[in-house]
């Protein structure tokens, strides 16, 4: 997802992804290095590892949509961004994939803060993703945020229905 601002310059940066696990678990494909390479045993480093060790991670399988890293230019820092992203986020992900659920890695210091809390994500454990990718000099520790596929469609449910007009497609409704 790509935020313009009024000049057309880029504000805000944000990715999501959809991760078919239907034979798999959040854990298992984070810790087969999947989740950071299309072909794990071609371009990953000899001692590249991931450890997963929360334990809701084995429970998220089926259709599980990912929050990646959120950007947010300077000036736009302070202005409820992450709120507003995540907002946009949650709507693509439900309205093109309608997931089983919906997740992000996050360093510990953004739930401190709060800013975890802003995005809406109802849920967080530790152990989400011990990652060290040696080439690119990450070595990580991220917590797990998530929400279920039935807490993000209560989420987006909760917003009022457009009023019907009289002869339109929603009259009736």
């Amino acid at each position: 997802m790509v935020g313009v601002d009024t000049n057309n310059h880029v504000a805000a940066l944000q990715a999501v992804r959809l991760y078919d696990l239907s034979c798999s678990n959040l854990a298992e494909h984070l810790q087969s290095l999947m989740a950071f390479y299309a072909e794990p045993t071609k371009h990953a480093h000899p001692e590249d590892n991931c450890t997963c060790a929360a334990p809701s991670a084995r429970k998220m399988s089926g259709k599980v949509a990912y929050h990646g890293d959120l950007w947010v230019r300077e000036d736009y820092r302070g202005k409820g961004m992450p709120e507003i992203m995540a907002g946009i986020a949650f709507g693509l992900s439900y309205a093109k994939w309608d997931p089983d659920f919906v997740c992000a890695l996050v360093a510990r210091w953004l739930i401190d803060k709060g800013i975890v809390a802003q995005y809406g994500y109802l849920h967080h454990e530790p152990g989400g993703s011990i990652l060290r990718l040696v080439d690119e000099g990450i070595t990580d520790d991220d917590w797990l945020i998530w929400l279920t596929g039935e807490e993000l469609r209560a989420r987006l449910d909760r917003h009022e229905k457009p009023i019907p007009v009289q002869g339109s497609v929603w009259e009736g409704s």
